[in-house]
């Protein structure tokens, strides 16, 4: 059994603010366009929308370095690419809103800059609902010429930043060259490192941490986690074959799992259940939290409870959404437990 002391905790949600955090990955803006209806088109079996509002929110790795900026008060840097198009300045306009340095992004006049658009509409006597979502991405792999300067901004960045994430959304950034070289360069710097990844996890050999989702993990394993068996299973299967020095399993409603290379293996239930209204980016949410306390030199049981306690709260929003050391601590302080044991 391991028990954590809630004082502790409270205490330890300062040091997370210290660490600076290198976000190396897929990064796009999700496009919010919200209109209402009262009429069909005449020109095609289509609603018509009166548009009233436009919302942009960082997402896919844009999102994890948006939550670390407000957790950390913007000591991030951001590593991707964006096109020669419409929507590059509004990603970079929104990472500067959000506080978070551009200056290691690359642009790629062949590439699109990754944008997920999603149009809403509502009438008198509904609820706003999603419509059409349409993507505009490329999902190639960076062209030689891109990864060389990635490669570049890496030898620049890792040196200077406490931890870094891999953040992969399979939309073409992290190349095996790209991986390989992060990888490479942490270790050479005794920089933490921590996966985020939705595949292949196989790729990342040897990082801190990764941070599978349940059905992420059971694709890569090869079969369903069933029960406490197969989920100890599955997280010693994840570490032989990535060598990782750790794995944070997110297990939903189940809570998280945590695995490390000495064979530990600690089930932390959700302690702070609340009504779920959008779990969209809530990973994003976890790794960040998780990686600045790793690097804030939290314990790795430590710092999964603060990833766990964080997403608690961002789903209860909708959309990609963040939180801030303040809330994390207002949150842990009305807990009603002096500490609580989680099941090793």
């Amino acid at each position: 059994m391991f028990t954590a002391d809630k004082e502790e905790l409270i205490n330890s949600l300062e040091k997370i603010t210290k660490p600076s955090v290198l976000v190396i990955g897929d990064m796009a803006i999700d496009e919010m366009i919200y209109g209402t209806t009262d009429r069909m088109s005449r020109e095609a079996p289509v609603l018509i929308l009166r548009h009233y509002n436009t919302k942009i929110i960082l997402g896919a790795a844009s999102n994890a370095a948006n939550n670390i900026a407000s957790l950390n008060n913007g000591k991030v840097s951001v590593i991707g690419t964006y096109g020669n198009d419409y929507y590059a300045p509004i990603l970079l306009s929104a990472f500067k809103k959000s506080n978070i340095n551009t200056e290691y992004m690359v642009e790629d006049t062949k590439r699109a800059t990754t944008v997920k658009t999603r149009i809403s509409g509502s009438c008198s006597q509904s609820v706003t609902q999603q419509i059409v979502r349409i993507d505009r991405e490329t999902i190639d792999p960076l062209s030689k010429e891109t990864e060389e300067k990635i490669l570049e901004q890496m030898e620049k960045a890792i040196p200077l930043h406490d931890a870094v994430i891999l953040s992969d959304y399979n939309i073409g950034l992290l190349t095996d060259r790209v991986i390989k070289k992060a990888i490479e360069l942490c270790k050479k710097y005794n920089k933490i490192i921590v996966v985020d990844s939705q595949k292949d996890l196989d790729r990342f050999q040897g990082v801190t941490s990764m941070t599978p989702n349940q059905p992420d993990s059971e694709k890569f394993v090869g079969f369903f986690i069933k029960d406490t068996e197969t989920l100890e299973k599955a997280g010693k299967e994840l570490i032989n074959k990535t060598n990782a020095d750790s794995a944070l399993i997110t297990l939903g409603g189940d809570g998280m799992a945590l695995f490390e290379k000495n064979g530990s293996f600690v089930k932390i239930p959700v302690f702070n259940k609340t009504d779920v209204f959008d779990v969209t980016g809530a990973g994003d949410t976890v790794v960040a939290t998780y990686t600045l306390a790793l690097a804030a030199g939290l314990s790795k049981k430590d710092a999964a409870i603060i990833g766990n306690l964080a997403a608690s709260i961002v789903i209860r929003y909708f959309g990609c959404a963040t939180t801030t050391v303040n809330v994390l601590k207002s949150v842990l302080e009305k807990m009603d437990f002096k500490s609580f044991t989680i099941r090793v």
